[in-house]
């Protein structure tokens, strides 16, 4: 059941940032948009994403992940149903007022990841994280799959802002069914002590939460210092599987935003069939995600060590994704959903970059080392978009974009395999000034 929240949560949040990429054509046509506005205002999510991870991750590890991701998808999902309204301002103002409200989403949405690496980190031991983190991975694909023919068929027969309502009432009402649902391994009133001893020695880290549900505190470590980001930033193994983040998250960010808009003015599809077949490689990646993280449990269970139990598919996955550069070479568009489809399931069987951090967060600050994780990963979200629109408009076509998303692809892979020695937890060394005072003793400094 936790697992299951986890999912739906992580879905609405997925279809909350993909509406701009189905409404988005019809927005254009209406408001006057070219492709960089476009561009900067499918970045504006991230830009806000980006800049609240570290509060984000700060205000759950001091107040526990219930309450501030109940909180999270309440307000995104408010600032998702204003968007409906942006029409009303004109032309000259629904831009500034579509980018601050983006902006808004994504500001709301920032703990929301961190929060997720926290609940699995806490509720499943290790030789079953890799699936539980794939399959909340793979919520991103599932959104597609189920609101993109939903929210194209909303834009065509009702228009583009009614689907920004029915996404942001949508949600609202899930974060009060998260209040309800959701629990500490601790603190689940169906909690049998079998399964607590189940997680707890396999590696679950059960006491995260303990007493933050209700506010009371806890045993959690609020003491985050400056040093704690230093030895954090300056960890090999973590510089690689940030880069392999922002690599592998520019491919998202291509899905998410541009591929529906390819699919119109590359390809030749309405907006309601593009809707229908962005659903398609949408499927193949949920496969791929959750069949990840299913081999990477399997490999570990089998004997192989954490480090390339993780890798292997992470590889092979990515290497796979490479393929959407074929794009370029055929005309059909059997084959051009055929091959994208090929990509995102390589693209969701690689995706294991949360399973990664619940192996590797120190556990005193497991909230700030996924929000640092994912600040570097959603950089590609400000990048990517604006990138992708300026190839568009310089080339006329998306040749060169589809060519930019496949070489962060093969970047991934090369800094899992070159940077990425080991995947192991980091141990915090002692801080300085978390160390007994100096006291003078006979005028000699003594400790």
């Amino acid at each position: 059941m936790i697992l299951f929240m986890l999912f739906a949560v992580t879905t609405f949040n997925y279809a909350d940032r993909a509406i701009l990429s189905i409404a988005g054509t019809a927005m254009k046509s209406e408001l006057g948009f070219d492709a960089v506005t476009m561009g900067f205002i499918f970045s504006a999510f991230s830009w806000a994403y980006v800049l609240g991870q570290l509060p984000g991750g700060w205000l759950l590890d001091r107040y526990g992940s219930k309450r501030v991701y109940a909180a999270s998808i309440f307000i995104w999902s408010l600032f998702t149903l204003l968007q409906g309204g942006v029409h009303f301002l004109g032309a000259a103002w629904a831009v500034p007022a579509l980018f601050m409200l983006r902006f808004m989403v994504g500001l709301a949405e920032a703990p929301s990841f961190p929060a997720n690496g926290r609940i699995v980190a806490a509720w499943f031991p290790t030789t079953e994280r890799g699936t539980a983190s794939a399959i909340f991975n793979s919520a991103q694909y599932f959104a597609t799959v189920l609101f993109a023919p939903l929210m194209a068929w909303i834009t065509h027969a009702y228009g583009w802002s009614e689907t920004f309502v029915v996404m942001g009432v949508g949600g609202m009402l899930l974060s009060m069914i998260w209040m309800r649902a959701m629990h500490s391994p601790k603190g689940h009133p169906r909690m049998t002590q079998p399964e607590l001893a189940h997680i707890r020695d396999g590696g679950g880290l059960v006491d995260m939460d303990q007493g933050l549900e209700a506010g009371k505190g806890g045993q959690v470590n609020r003491g985050v210092k400056l040093g704690h980001l230093k030895q954090l930033l300056g960890n090999r193994m973590l510089a690689g599987v940030y880069l392999g983040q922002y690599c592998i998250n520019t491919i998202t960010y291509f899905f998410l935003t541009w591929f529906p808009i390819y699919l119109v003015q590359e390809r030749g599809m309405s907006i309601l069939k593009a809707g229908m077949v962005a659903s398609l490689p949408a499927i193949c990646g949920f496969l791929g995600g959750v069949l990840g993280g299913v081999i990477s449990d399997r490999l570990i269970k089998r004997g192989f060590s954490l480090t390339w139990a993780r890798k292997i598919p992470i590889v092979a996955g990515l290497l796979l994704s490479t393929t959407m550069v074929l794009c370029n070479y055929v005309d059909t568009q059997w084959m051009v959903v055929g091959i994208m489809a090929l990509a995102f399931f390589g693209k969701g069987v690689g995706a294991l970059g949360w399973a990664v951090v619940a192996d590797t967060s120190p556990k005193e600050i497991i909230g700030l080392t996924g929000s640092l994780f994912n600040t570097f990963g959603n950089i590609a979200g400000i990048t990517a978009p604006i990138v992708i629109g300026y190839i568009i408009k310089e080339t006329g076509n998306f040749e060169w974009a589809l060519v930019y998303v496949g070489a962060n692809a093969l970047l991934a892979v090369i800094s899992y395999l070159v940077i990425v020695k080991d995947i192991k937890r980091v141990v915090l060394k002692p801080l300085d000034d978390a160390e007994p005072p100096y006291k003078k003793l006979s005028g000699v400094e003594t400790r």
